[in-house]
């Protein structure tokens, strides 16, 4: 493993812990949302870099790649729908 893909997987690592923290720390349910959502991108962004990197453009590579693209609109959907439950069941209504 090259020192730029142990800096890449550290960084991914990094936003990971730092979502865990804010998970932890923020006060409400909405608010935490945005931890979840920001795990969901850095880490993941960070973990595909790494294997660009690592692989270039292989099969291995581009199925990681592939994830990412699956993953981040059903995130983005998965925590809209939650956000409207929120609100729902804290009784507002936009």
């Amino acid at each position: 493993m090259s020192a730029i893909t142990g800096i890449v997987l550290g960084l991914g690592v990094l936003a990971a812990w730092l979502g865990a923290l804010a998970f932890v720390r923020l006060a409400t349910a909405l608010e935490r949302l945005h931890a979840v959502t920001f795990v969901n991108v850095a880490a993941g962004a960070a973990i595909v870099l790494a294997a660009l990197l690592t692989d270039g453009v292989s099969s291995r590579s581009l199925k990681c790649l592939l994830l990412l693209v699956v993953t981040l609109p059903v995130g983005a959907l998965l925590t809209h729908v939650t956000g409207r439950a929120l609100h729902t069941r804290s009784g507002e209504w936009r």
